[in-house]
C-alpha cells in the first residue's frame, strides 16, 4: 500500500487562496496520473483536477481559471493552488495517485470558505 499524506487545508475567507499538498510517502512505484477530488456534505465525490506524469492537466468546469494543479515527480507530490475561493468550494479534498494496476487515496483535508 502507498500512503498519501495531505496538508494545507483550513479556513479561508471568500476570495482568498489556499495551497494543498499531497505526498506519496515511501513509494517505490512510478506514479502515472495524480489528481484532486472533493466531497461536500450531502454530495457525491467529484473530480476537481488531474495531471499526468508529463504535465497534461484537466479541470472541472467549476474551477477552471481559479485552480491550478501541479506536481513534482522527483518528490512524488501533487499540489492544488486554489485562488478566488468561493463558499461553494467548501468540501473535504482528497488526493489520488494512479499507478499501473492500482490507485491510492489520501485521508482528506477540510477546506472551508466562509466569512
Amino acid at each position: 500500500q502507498v500512503q498519501l499524506v495531505e496538508s494545507g487545508g483550513g479556513l479561508v475567507q471568500p476570495g482568498g487562496s489556499l495551497r494543498l499538498s499531497c505526498a506519496a510517502s515511501r513509494s517505490t512505484f512510478s506514479i502515472l496520473n495524480m489528481g484532486w477530488y472533493r466531497q461536500a456534505p450531502g454530495k457525491q465525490r467529484e473530480l476537481v483536477a488531474t495531471i499526468s506524469s508529463d504535465g497534461n492537466t484537466n479541470y472541472a468546469d467549476s474551477v477552471k481559471g481559479r485552480f491550478t494543479i501541479s506536481r513534482d515527480n522527483a518528490e512524488k507530490t501533487v499540489y492544488l493552488q486554489m485562488n478566488s475561493l468561493k463558499p461553494e468550494d467548501t468540501a473535504v479534498y482528497y488526493c489520488n495517485a494512479q499507478f499501473r494496476s492500482f490507485a491510492s487515496w489520501g485521508q482528506g483535508t477540510q477546506v472551508t470558505v466562509s466569512s
